[in-house]
């Protein structure tokens, strides 16, 4: 008998917890203006109510570069990067996407509502007339809202850096990395979620089936250690990119700023995959 009621107490329990987990993880992750770096050649923008950097290449070059943060992060994590497109000749673009940083919004939705900011994006860097082609770069939530939507972004080559494949998957290696196997059991619990907390269909955050519309050149990375998006589950973003495409597995990374991590390994392989992709005199 106490097994009878003992049992549907839990998993109400479990319930409410994950329920409330479910809050936490789509909460705005909203915070003060960072500032401004100081140096030159940098300045504010907004765009479609976003807020975000400019970094202007030291030549009037047609050349563009896009850096899109990760979840619960800001532009200040892309700087780095921007910085090392500016030293190479590239203006720079790097914002915060809704619900992030500086920028407004109600809730963060995983890359669906992000990918609307995308394409903002790459409108305004376009109607700069500064912009003939534009390399794009999104870490995590920025390669999922580059890739999500209606269709991909429209750019002349993309750097997607540890982006996981479904929603479903990030959402059970996430509870892995905190409970343990039984961790997967739950993770139901958690996406099932979505479509009534966010009204976003489960379909529409599996970024393993957009890019398949893809039609620009993609470098896809990934940490060998990574148990937030393991490598065998970037490859299944590989594995569905039309090509041309890269794949490149940084060694000992995890779920990390890979530019931080290797610094010149990184610069490398976008070095070579920009030779190749967007040649340049």
């Amino acid at each position: 008998m106490l097994v009878l009621w003992v049992a549907p107490l839990v998993l109400g329990v479990l319930m409410m917890l994950c329920w409330l987990a479910g809050g936490t993880l789509s909460a705005p992750a909203n915070h003060a203006r960072p500032a401004s770096p100081a140096e030159d050649g940098v300045r504010a923008v907004t765009f479609s109510g976003l807020h975000g950097w400019w970094l202007a290449a030291s030549r009037p070059a047609g050349d563009c570069a896009l850096l899109m943060h990760g979840v619960r992060a800001d532009r200040t994590a892309m700087l780095g990067r921007a910085r090392w497109f500016q030293q190479h000749g590239y203006h720079a673009l790097l914002f915060d996407f809704q619900a992030h940083g500086e920028s407004p919004g109600e809730q963060i939705t995983f890359g669906y509502r992000e990918s609307a900011n995308a394409h903002a994006a790459v409108d305004f860097m376009r109607n700069s007339g500064q912009c003939q082609r534009i390399v794009a770069v999104g870490q995590s939530l920025g390669g999922a809202a580059a890739l999500l939507g209606s269709a991909p972004i429209k750019v002349e080559a993309l750097v997607l850096e540890s982006v996981y494949p479904a929603i479903e998957d990030a959402v059970a290696d996430r509870l892995e990395i905190r409970l343990g196997r039984p961790g997967r059991w739950l993770a139901p619990l958690l996406y099932w979620q979505i479509p009534w907390r966010l009204g976003i269909p489960l379909d529409a955050l599996h970024p393993e089936n957009a890019i398949r519309q893809l039609r620009s050149p993609v470098l896809i990375m990934a940490g060998s250690a990574d148990r937030h998006t393991h490598p065998d589950e970037a490859r299944r973003l590989y594995a569905n990119a039309p090509g041309p495409k890269w794949f490149r597995e940084v060694a000992g990374a995890q779920h990390q700023d890979l530019y931080r991590y290797a610094p010149d390994a990184y610069a490398a392989q976008l070095q070579s995959f920009l030779g190749q992709t967007l040649p340049r005199p």
